[in-house]
């Protein structure tokens, strides 16, 4: 492979984030920590110095190929994504230094803190990079061979075309960044995605894949956005949860119409339908479900929708939760006539060779020393401080209630 770029390992909602980021908190300081949700240690096969080795020179941040390609992006209305202030900045800093060490269980402790819109780009990269090199390491141990997981790998990625091509009407983009098996078979994987079923495929959330083979980026914004700013908000002595609203409107005042897809469950789903405004439905194209019951959650955006006297044929719902091909088959059939489906199709699209995969994540878990709080729609997926995960879910209560039974709430 040639030399590795930082933008190899991003998904697209990094830059975005980062650019919002760096125009409302440059200052904000970010903690980013792993943590292995899987039974197998990441250090059985993966060293603290190995990795370091492995991550240090993509320290050194983006290059200007890697810039080019992002002041060469447009909106819908032929206005730049990326502001040259922005691209300067990222241009001319580093990533702030990770550590990388043996935690007190013997497993991997990573992690990261600095200015917000820098630090941020190492989440999916760190994921990627470890990913690649746990893989790589196991099956040397094992003498497992590169050509036969190919093999085994090129013929569930075949199957798995065949059944596309006879349903035109499912629209995906890969979302498998962070969990892939590797670079060059997440390349090798989208590449033939785009070649035999351009009917299906709408594009990739890999920075770099979207410009070495011309498709198109694809991401809006992830969780740490809205717990970010809700740590703030909780910081200046304000309800947290009133942070979100505020996010969704800096976003939308930001991108508009091109990335106007939001993100559900980062407090659940009910917190952000008591949350967001008739006229944010309105306004925003899409919404993402990322955890919980997908049949559930889509019955009820449709039923908020209709609330509202909105038509849902005119929204779309983002499926990005644990996805494989009979489920999207699913969900779309389900769903056909109703409202719009698109698919960000991860881990069984980039990673399934026959080996399993891992399960870890790293997640901002800390704004200018304040805990970041995430409340997913599945109680196993909660993330921060025990304590505040109780203030947060007190806070949400209060949202959700019936008016008539909502008290006055603010995080102590």
């Amino acid at each position: 492979m040639s030399e590795r770029k930082l933008s190899q390992g991003l998904d697209y909602y990094k830059p975005t984030m980062s650019q919002l980021e760096y125009e409302k908190y440059p200052t904000a300081e970010v903690t980013f920590t792993m943590k292995n949700r899987s039974d197998v240690p990441l250090s059985t096969y993966v060293s603290p110095t190995a990795l370091s080795e492995r991550l240090d020179d993509l320290q050194r941040g983006w290059q200007p190929d890697e810039i080019a390609y992002l002041a060469s992006l447009s909106a819908q209305d032929g206005t730049p994504v990326f502001t040259p202030e922005y691209l300067d900045y990222i241009a001319d800093n580093p990533l702030p230094p990770l550590s990388i060490s043996h935690s007190e269980t013997g497993d991997l402790d990573i992690h990261t803190t600095g200015a917000w819109p820098m630090v941020t780009f190492w989440e999916t990269v760190v994921m990627s990079e470890l990913n690649e090199q746990f893989f790589a390491e196991k099956c040397r141990r094992e003498g497992t061979s590169l050509s036969d997981l190919y093999r085994e790998g090129n013929r569930r990625l075949t199957n798995k075309i065949e059944r596309l091509k006879k349903r035109p009407d499912i629209k995906f983009s890969d979302f498998g960044t962070r969990r892939r098996f590797s670079y060059a078979w997440h390349k090798h994987v989208v590449e033939r995605l785009a070649t035999e079923c351009p009917e299906n495929f709408v594009g990739t959330s890999n920075v770099y894949l979207a410009h070495e083979l011309g498709l198109k980026p694809i991401g809006t914004f992830a969780h740490e956005l809205p717990m970010g700013y809700a740590a703030l908000a909780g910081a200046e002595g304000k309800n947290p949860l009133d942070g979100h609203h505020t996010m969704l409107e800096d976003w939308y005042n930001k991108y508009g119409d091109s990335l106007s897809t939001a993100l559900t469950d980062t407090f659940t789903t009910d917190f952000f339908f008591a949350d967001f405004s008739p006229e944010q439905a309105e306004k925003w194209k899409a919404l993402r479900h990322d955890s919980g019951d997908p049949i559930e959650f889509g019955e009820k955006v449709i039923a908020y929708y209709q609330q509202y006297g909105i038509a849902p044929r005119e929204k779309t719902i983002v499926f990005s939760d644990g996805l494989d091909i009979d489920t999207i088959i699913r969900l779309r059939d389900h769903f056909k006539g109703r409202i719009n489906t698109v698919f960000g199709w991860g881990t069984t699209l980039t990673n399934d060779l026959g080996v399993k995969p891992n399960n870890f994540v790293m997640k901002a878990t800390a704004v200018n020393g304040q805990s970041t709080v995430k409340l997913s729609d599945v109680a196993g997926k909660h993330t921060g401080d025990a304590s505040v995960i109780d203030q947060y879910q007190e806070l949400v209560a209060a949202k959700t209630a019936p008016k008539a039974m909502q008290p006055e709430l603010v995080l102590a």
